[in-house]
This record gives structure tokens, sequence and C-alpha cells, in this order.
């Protein structure tokens, strides 16, 4: 096993739900013969389970552990003599049998729709990396760019200049992007991915040698009313474990 394939394993264990949920079923066996201790932990592992659920709480770690990051529009795109705009990908729907056919997930959906709008609104050339993630590996799941490069056709009506599918993680993505966009003098780009990615995409790319200018999506901020915005949901889960996985990555990283 490779050292990405473990530092997904551990993720996955580690990160919500399965963190949480392990915590509570160490509190049930240890029940048996502490009482006490067993309960508690098993209160504490679903409280945390129920607290990382809420969006309300994803809201504030995005906002306590992730630096600050603000939306970006074509004119300083044109300033900054940024070269080109690059999307990173954020995984793949091996099967879509309404399409017949591997489509982007949501994050890359999100992803390319905003990289082919500003690569319109300024006129620059689009590129995009994403291969198949470690863990994907050793399935049948096509590369991210492989049906970014379909979907940016046929439903954007846009062309991708340069297009990266061999990387596994993001730093690969930053890597492989470099090499690909130095054959053209590519050197300043303005890189889009999700608000909670984009710190540590941008120390990769700016490692690898890019001059970036961050243009984020899918910021995390409230949805709905304030009551029901403390109650446990999908999407609370998903942008909870998301940000922590990050902000993790991000200490790695820097």
């Amino acid at each position: 096993m490779q050292a990405g394939e473990i530092k997904t394993f551990l993720a996955a264990v580690v990160l919500p739900p399965s963190g949480p949920l392990l915590l509570a079923l160490l509190g049930l066996a240890l029940a048996w013969a502490r009482r006490r201790l067993g309960l508690l932990l098993g209160l504490a592992g679903l409280a945390l389970l129920w607290a990382l659920s809420s969006h309300a709480v994803a809201v504030a770690l995005a906002r306590q552990l992730l630096p600050p990051v603000r939306p970006v529009t074509a004119a300083e795109l044109r300033a900054a003599g940024v070269q080109a705009v690059v999307v990173l990908g954020g995984g793949v729907l091996p099967q879509a049998p309404e399409y017949g056919q591997a489509q982007p997930s949501a994050n890359t959906w999100s992803r390319l729709r905003y990289g082919v709008r500003l690569a319109r609104a300024t006129g620059l050339p689009l590129g995009f990396s994403g291969g198949v993630a470690w863990s994907a590996l050793g399935t049948a799941a096509p590369s991210e760019a492989e049906v970014a490069r379909r979907a940016a056709g046929e439903d954007f009506g846009a062309d991708l200049r340069w297009v990266e599918g061999r990387s596994r993680d993001t730093a690969e993505n930053a890597q492989q992007m470099r090499a690909l966009m130095r054959r053209d003098g590519v050197d300043r780009i303005a890189l889009v991915t999700d608000t909670w990615q984009l710190p540590r995409a941008v120390v990769e790319f700016r490692r690898a040698g890019f001059e970036v200018l961050p243009a984020p999506t899918g910021f995390v901020v409230p949805r709905e009313r304030p009551a029901l915005e403390w109650l446990p949901s999908g999407q609370g889960l998903a942008a909870t474990r998301q940000i922590l996985r990050e902000w993790l990555a991000l200490q790695a990283a820097t």
C-alpha cells in the first residue's frame, strides 16, 4: 500500500462520520466493564457526530480553521496578468445510468462551470487537472480529466487546452500541470476549486512554480433558517468532513 492510500484510509477512519461512530462503539464496548466511562464515551461520540453533521458547525469551522478567501473578478484576472484558468477536479460519478456514461461529480461540475465562466469573461484558455484519486485506485473509475473534457464540450461548448489526467492528489495536480503548461510558457494562473480546498491547492501550485491568483467557488455559507442549520444533515456532514480533512492536510503541507 502506497503512502497516499494509507493517508486516505486513516482519514476515512478518523474523520466524521467514522471517528465519532467508533468513539460511540468504544463506549458501548467499555460499558460492560466500566458502565459510567462507557456511557460517557458513547454519549460523547453521538454528540460529536450530531455537531459535526450540522451545517452551522461547518460554517464555523470554515471561518476558524481555513484562511479567508474572497470571490475574484474578471477585471482582477486581467490586472494580475493571468495567462490561463486552471480547474481542479473534484471526483466523478463512475456510473450515471441516465447518461449512459460517467459524469462529473457535483463538486467537479461547479468548479468546471465557474472555470468556463471565468475563461469566457476574460478570453483566457482553460486547463483541467484530475486523474483517479487514491481512494478510487484499482476501480473502473475513469480519470476526472477524461470525463471533464467530454462534459466541457457537450454541456458548456468549451474546449480545454490543457488536460492532465494522471494525478492522484493535489500535490500531483500541481506538479503535473506545471510540467504540462511550462511548454507553453504559462506561469501565472487563476486556480479554481472549492473554498475548503483552495488554501492547500494554492500552497501546492506555488510550490510547483506557478504564480497563483485564487479563484474560489463553493463557499461554505448558511443555507437555511438558523434553527435548521443546527440539525444534522448530509450536506453538513459532508462539509465538516471536507473542512477538517483539508485543515489537517494544510498543516502537513505548510
